[in-house]
């Protein structure tokens, strides 16, 4: 589905109105929140889709028969069709909700990987992966004997291809990697990663990880062509608790359950049980409805916005930031990729990240600090952990000049 307002002018003014709790202060001061990519803040018609359904509709769905029991299934159910028109899927029978990101990975590890990785097959990932795209396949790893590969960072934190060529074998099985650095904001060419792996074996399956991605720019996963691709309502101004795991068809319908009970049955007695159809069979349980319903509302307040004048906000942001980063003497920032989404990591010698990170709240601005769940990039690095920054399209150059001032002042105290 195209934006029909991408065009339309980009008042970023008129953009924070929509989102309540940047107007609130922190100590006095005002709100400057600057850790987008651990979540994003919601807009008020997310929090009142969110509402309207428990006001008016909360029920349990695909078992009543009376009307707000009748509501709240369509609302899940249109909540697919949503989905898979924003990353332009085949069919919402390919969208599967989980609790997020987390559970993508894990569902597709437990399920996908135990059926068809074996002993002494090859998994394959890389150097700037979060912990929940590195834990799954270790646990695999452990579990089938198989073996664990890992591209390659270089030292603007860009994933080294020619690397990866030389990883991929005929034992290959599974490529898992992330579209967008949580850490360094690399953008990775997970296009020519799915080509690459592809074009040495076709049943390779190629997992994306999305979760840093899906709200900076359109994705469309045909285009893709990824065999699984996983993200989650957070990240991209929806509630927490509810992700989406796209699979092709003819994968999801060849793998087991993750997990058992509920709607994700067809039949059961003590004799055996039989399985529901795609995607119902992944969805053992009560499901996340009021998360369906507000991650509905945020696919629509991006459809709304659109992506042009996102990725336009977006980019003016990280250009200036770096700027005026770069100016200020002991600061490094790590990862510095020629395609870069907004977000910057950094240190500043001889102090603490942890500290400038406290020092920084003091100022009402709030950053992410530590190893943001990618602890083996940081000892690719060597360094301990990071300051992290990162944008979203409802932030601000003046913000920028807040978080600049109280960091240089941050810096000048703890020295």
């Amino acid at each position: 589905m195209q934006d029909t307002l991408t065009k339309k002018i980009f008042d970023v003014d008129e953009v924070r109105k929509d989102f309540p709790i940047l107007n609130r202060e922190v100590d006095g001061k005002p709100l400057v929140y600057l850790d987008n990519a651990a979540t994003s803040q919601k807009p008020e018609s997310v929090i009142n889709a969110i509402s309207d359904y428990y006001s008016n509709y909360n029920a349990n769905i695909h078992r009543g028969v009376y009307s707000i029991s009748i509501k709240a299934s369509e609302a899940y159910e249109n909540a697919k069709i949503k989905v898979k028109e924003f990353i332009n899927a085949e069919s919402e029978r390919e969208i599967v909700f989980t609790r997020g990101t987390t559970e993508a990975v894990n569902l597709i590890a437990y399920s996908y990987g135990l059926e068809n990785v074996n002993e002494g097959d090859e998994v394959i990932i890389s150097e700037m992966e979060h912990h929940a795209n590195i834990v799954p396949w270790q646990v695999l790893r452990e579990k089938k004997k198989a073996v664990l590969k890992v591209i390659p960072v270089n030292d603007n934190g860009e994933l080294i291809i020619d690397e990866f060529k030389k990883l991929l074998s005929d034992k290959t099985k599974i490529v898992a990697v992330c579209q967008i650095s949580n850490t360094l904001g690399t953008i990775n060419p997970v296009k020519e990663i799915v080509r690459l792996a592809k074009e040495k074996n076709k049943n390779i399956a190629v997992i994306v990880d999305g979760a840093q991605a899906i709200h900076h720019t359109k994705v469309d996963v045909r285009d893709i062509g990824a065999d699984f691709y996983v993200f989650s309502s957070h990240k991209m101004y929806g509630p927490m608790g509810i992700g989406v795991l796209y699979g092709r068809a003819e994968l999801l319908e060849a793998i087991p359950p993750y997990q058992t009970g509920g709607d994700m049955i067809s039949t059961v007695s003590f004799k055996g049980t039989t399985y529901n159809d795609i995607p119902m069979k992944f969805e053992a349980g009560t499901p996340n409805v009021e998360g369906a319903v507000g991650l509905t509302a945020a696919i629509s307040y991006i459809n709304n916005t659109g992506f042009e004048a996102i990725h336009k906000q977006e980019t003016e942001l990280l250009e200036y930031a770096t700027e005026q980063l770069d100016l200020i003497k002991g600061l490094r920032i790590i990862g510095t990729a020629k395609e870069k989404t907004g977000v910057i990591s950094f240190v500043v010698e001889g102090l603490n990240a942890l500290d400038i990170g406290i020092m920084l709240d003091t100022s009402g601005v709030a950053v992410r600090t530590g190893q943001h769940c990618t602890e083996p990039l940081m000892d690719r690095f060597g360094i301990p952990g990071t300051v992290r920054v990162s944008f979203a399209f409802y932030n601000t150059k003046e913000e920028i000049d807040i978080f600049v001032n109280a960091l240089k002042k941050a810096i000048e105290i703890l020295r």
